[in-house]
């Protein structure tokens, strides 16, 4: 796909002396820009120019010009090339080709550290032109050449194709820009429209960039030490936002150990910090920091003529529309001198003081902090600095709260509606639009205003699912919506679907960094999915850009009528990219590693439509302290919120768990269930509609907060089994004796749902048409050493490893085979294969051509997924083993699995924690906040890989009376056509009923995520 081609005004030029546009697709311009200004460029080269295009946000290529004498061979060319070039290469030897109104031309194909590289010179009499670029850009490397041969626009066709299939990700590409001042401000961008994770990104590998950047020498000491101080500083930030509190600490103190004395760096670190503080509710903490003096040799700013980037959060409103802004008269400098950058960095820290003082209590003391930072604001450059207004925005909010505070309604109102309207003009239908929009109708609602409320509440819903955005990071601004609803709910049942459509859109932090890694997977690989992907994400950034264009002109036309066909034309192209955004998710829909990032949601009647008779669906959302619930089946939807406070479920959790499966002093312990509190749970949950869960056969659970860490299954329905079983121990019964309590799971087969629209999916997708029946790896090969005997599938605690690896006992426990022969020959069917032993390597897996001809894979391994040691990164993975004579790492990594190409009906993961508990550190790899399971891990990168539905475990699958072969054997003893569920929750019971195994622990651990009514063994 492409669209036509435009040119540049500066490019009329036939010589092509500035600068041409080379081509586009779905908006994403690729850009020739004049080179010949760079002193390297001019000694060697008569002209040149940098390619650029919008979707890889790093230079594609370069175009050159030389002219020669005779003897000068294509050699010497070469050597300006590698002279020259930013990057590494490695190339074959030059092949002869024909090329499109070019001719004959020498290709040479080449390696680099991002991806395929390709070389192509062409001899035109005394001159030798050279295009060298990513080889996934080679239309337009070889437009680019071509049209400086012309020496004019030559017309043609720009494909968005992939930049290297590698696994630096998405963001690391774009990170590898050519200006890391550029960089930096797309991660303040994408830090204020709420994309933290990628944000956390973008400085993570510009860190990483500055560490091995050829041209790192040219910065001075101080240059050097200030960049890596401002971007520990703000990926602490990142981290802070996205819950990852200990990573930011440790980001944070990295940062202090930099010995900058420079003072827009110490301001920086002072404001982030205190962010870090208030993000923790620890407002004393953050008041603190920003009493602190500074300290520092820089701490006296001298007006003097160097400038940097503009940045904190206020440089996150900086766009791509500048340049047109500027042609209507928005004067915005893009840069501002340290004096200018560390005033609005203080004025932003008065912003934070004032908004500690008005949490704590004292609105006129805030007000006159605020009031005085928003003058000091709009006084920069006599008020010219327009991208320091969400900070604007921000103040006058805040000046309205205390206004409330105090009981002046009416001036509180004027302020926050000032905020709406000052963003809605300049930026449009954006995160930072809609919580402006929430803080506006939290107002109404105290006032009891619920109506007007509803409003503006639906009116943000529009603005995200019109810009299929989420509301991660809004979840305290929309308490008081969901609280509004919930109320309302039993005299207007018809608000049940405005709390489901808000429910969907409430990504927890560390599930939108799990899903933002995938996607960085996705966009990174080689198929049609991911050239899609990219393109869908490149017209959203066109779209956003387009948006705060036509605004800025809508504003401008009010002042000059002449504006009026240059509005109609900026509202027409931005029709047109909704439109191709539109064809383009369209097509992504087909792809399973898309749909498991995608972020749409359900209506509630498209939910009704996807249950069967005798089905439920209960949503668990978590704000704050709060937990709402959603009820849904045929007879219709309620929803309400528990009686039971966030915190007090975690504390029943923790507490069961701690009974189920817990570690002491290195040993997996097992305690007698605490049953009264899994009644308790159960009551707090289901109370309200336990009527119409007893009604149902098959109950479909999409949990959040803590009850990520537990299956439901084991929860208590009735209350006469726990009489008879207290009045049976209080008489000296065996307190491990749990037969004759009603389980939820003993009568309802439960499925677990990672969103509705992944139940949905799951549930419309057809059945695997995979020739072979069944698949197996396990029984790992154990490392040098003794052989262990292992009694649950958990991990071994590290044996005094100093790094972030995981101690070599792990390998040295691998899970016998006898499951995996067990299942295969219950199957039966056309074709069943083992992999195990020194076979079953990581590299064994990822390297198969042939999964996708298996329609049930099994994995009976170690699941390694919280981490080695706190303050490491989680890293999620399947342990596998060694593969002596290769780079295997003896892991199957999420990223990796993610990358896998499957056609499966299920994936069994037979391992520890595939869907269980874990730390706070793991919430960056398993998608979830404040610790919890790994179930948006492991278990959404089998999904995206190919899988209908998953079976993964809460805890380490017991050994011990071999609970798991049992239960293992059981479900795959399944009748043809017999529910999945169905077939597990009979296994199950099969284990309730034996006095040995009817502790939760043997036999509540496995959970069926996705669509468990399909069916196990498909009759063909």
């Amino acid at each position: 796909m492409s669209l036509s081609v435009g040119v540049r005004a500066q490019a009329s030029d036939p010589l092509l002396q500035d600068s041409f546009r080379v081509g586009s697709e779905g908006g994403a311009l690729c850009q020739a820009q004049s080179a010949t200004g760079d002193p390297a460029a001019r000694t060697m080269f008569d002209r040149a120019w940098t390619l650029v295009c919008r979707d890889a946000a790093r230079p594609v290529g370069q175009v050159y010009a030389l002219r020669q004498g005779s003897a000068d061979p294509d050699t010497g060319l070469l050597d300006r090339l590698n002279a020259s070039r930013k990057v590494a290469v490695e190339c074959s030897a030059a092949g002869s080709a024909t090329l499109p109104q070019i001719g004959a031309a020498l290709i040479r194909n080449c390696t680099g550290s991002l991806g395929a590289y390709r070389i192509v010179t062409v001899k035109r009499g005394k001159t030798l032109y050279a295009v060298q670029g990513y080889a996934a850009y080679a239309s337009a490397l070889d437009l680019g050449l071509r049209s400086v041969m012309a020496g004019r626009i030559v017309p043609g066709k720009v494909d968005i194709a992939t930049v290297g299939n590698n696994d630096t990700g998405f963001a690391r590409l774009q990170a590898a820009t050519l200006d890391p001042q550029i960089v930096m401000a797309e991660g303040y961008r994408r830090n204020a429209s709420g994309n933290y994770a990628e944000a956390a990104e973008f400085f993570d590998s510009l860190t990483d960039r500055l560490a091995r950047d050829p041209d790192a020498h040219r910065l001075t000491p101080a240059e050097r030490t200030n960049r890596a101080h401002e971007y520990l500083v703000n990926r602490g930030l990142q981290l802070s936002n996205l819950g990852l509190f200990d990573q930011a600490d440790a980001a944070f103190a990295k940062a202090r150990a930099v010995a900058t004395g420079d003072a827009v760096q110490l301001r920086l670190r002072r404001n982030f910090e205190a962010m870090h503080h208030i993000n923790q509710r620890d407002l004393q903490g953050a008041l603190a920091i920003l009493d602190r003096p500074l300290t520092g040799s820089g701490n006296g700013l001298e007006q003097g003529d160097e400038v940097v980037t503009l940045t904190p959060e206020v440089a996150a409103e900086m766009s791509s529309g500048v340049s047109q802004a500027r042609a209507l008269g928005v004067r915005q400098d893009t840069v501002l001198t340290p004096v200018e950058r560390a005033a609005i960095i203080d004025a932003q820290a008065q912003q934070l003081r004032g908004t500690i003082l008005r949490l704590s209590g004292q609105p006129g003391p805030a007000r006159e902090v605020l009031g005085k930072a928003l003058a000091s604001a709009v006084a920069i450059r006599d008020g010219r600095v327009t991208s320091i207004t969400r900070l604007r925005a921000q103040l006058l909010g805040e000046i309205g709260l205390t206004f409330e505070a105090e009981g002046s309604f009416g001036q509180a109102e004027s302020q926050l509606d000032q905020s709406v309207a000052l963003l809605g003009a300049q930026y449009p239908e954006t995160v930072a639009l809609n919580g402006a929009r929430a803080r506006l109708g939290a107002f109404l609602v105290r006032r009891g205003r619920s109506e007007d409320a509803l409003q503006v509440y639906r009116g943000i819903m529009a603005s995200a699912l019109g810009n299929r955005a989420t509301l991660t990071g809004m979840a305290n601004q929309l308490q008081p919506y969901f609280a509004l609803l919930a109320r309302d709910i039993p005299q207007r049942p018809e608000l049940a679907a405005d709390l489901f459509t808000a429910s969907q859109m409430l990504v927890r932090p560390g599930a939108a960094d799990t899903l933002e890694q995938l996607s960085r997977e996705l966009s990174a690989g080689d198929g049609e999915a991911a050239r899609l992907f990219r393109q869908s994400v490149s017209l959203s950034r066109d779209i956003e850009r387009g948006r705060i264009a036509l605004a800025q002109l809508r504003q401008a036309a009010e002042t000059d009528a002449t504006l009026g066909q240059q509005v109609a034309q900026a509202q027409a192209e931005v029709d047109q990219l909704a439109t191709d955004q539109a064809n383009t998710l369209a097509a992504l829909a087909a792809y399973p590693q898309y749909r498991a990032v995608s972020p749409q949601v359900l209506t509630l009647a498209e939910m009704q439509a996807t249950l069967k008779p005798g089905e439920g669906y209960f949503k668990l959302a978590q704000l704050g302290d709060a937990l709402y619930a959603l009820w849904i089946d045929g007879a219709g939807a309620t929803g309400y919120r528990l009686a039971a406070g966030a915190g007090d479920v975690a504390q029943k959790v923790a507490a069961l768990r701690e009974t189920i499966s817990i570690d002491v002093n290195g040993a997996q312990t097992t305690y007698a269930l605490d049953v009264p509190m899994a009644r308790s749970l159960y009551l707090d949950l289901f109370g309200p509609v336990e009527p119409r869960l007893a009604a149902v056969r098959h109950l479909i659970f999409e949990p959040d907060g803590a009850m990520l860490q537990l299956p439901v299954n084991l929860l208590i329905a009735g209350q006469k089994g726990v009489d008879a079983y207290q009045a049976r121990v209080a008489q000296g019964g065996d307190e491990f004796d749990f037969r004759g309590i009603e389980w939820l799971g003993r009568d309802h087969a439960v499925s677990t749902a990672l969103s509705a629209r992944a139940f949905r999916d799951a549930r419309a997708a057809a059945p695997s048409n995979a020739a072979q029946s069944y698949i197996g790896f396990g029984d790992n090969a154990p490392l040098a050493g003794p052989r262990l005997t292992a009694s649950t599938r958990g991990v071994l605690a590290d044996a005094g490893a100093d790094d972030c690896g995981w101690s070599p006992m792990q390998w040295n426990r691998p899970i016998p085979a006898t499951e995996l022969r067990e299942a295969a020959q219950a199957i039966g069917g056309q074709g069943s294969e083992l992999v195990t032993g020194a076979a079953f390597t990581d590299e064994a897996v990822t390297g198969r051509r042939d999964l996708d001809s298996f329609r049930i894979l099994h994995f009976a391994t170690h699941g390694l997924v919280t981490p080695p040691h706190p303050g490491c990164p989680a890293r999620p993975a399947l342990l596998t083993s060694f593969a002596p004579d290769k780079a295997s790492d003896g892991l199957l990594q999420f990223g990796e699995i993610f990358d896998l190409r499957l056609n499966a009906d299920l994936v069994v993961l037979s391992a520890c924690d595939t869907a269980g508990a874990a730390g706070v550190e793991t919430t960056r790899a398993a998608g979830l906040s404040g610790g919890g399971g790994a179930l948006d891990g492991l278990v959404r990168a089998f999904i995206g890989a190919g899988s209908r539905s998953v079976i993964a475990s809460h805890w380490p699958a017991p050994e011990d009376y071999h609970a798991t072969e049992r239960l293992m054997a059981g479900l795959f003893a399944a009748a043809p056509d017999q529910p999945v569920a169905e077939a597990l929750r009979q296994a199950q019971v099969k284990l309730m009923d034996d006095p040995e195994t009817s502790h939760p622990f043997y036999w509540s651990g496995f959970a069926i995520i996705g669509d468990g009514a399909r069916p196990l063994i498909a009759r063909r």
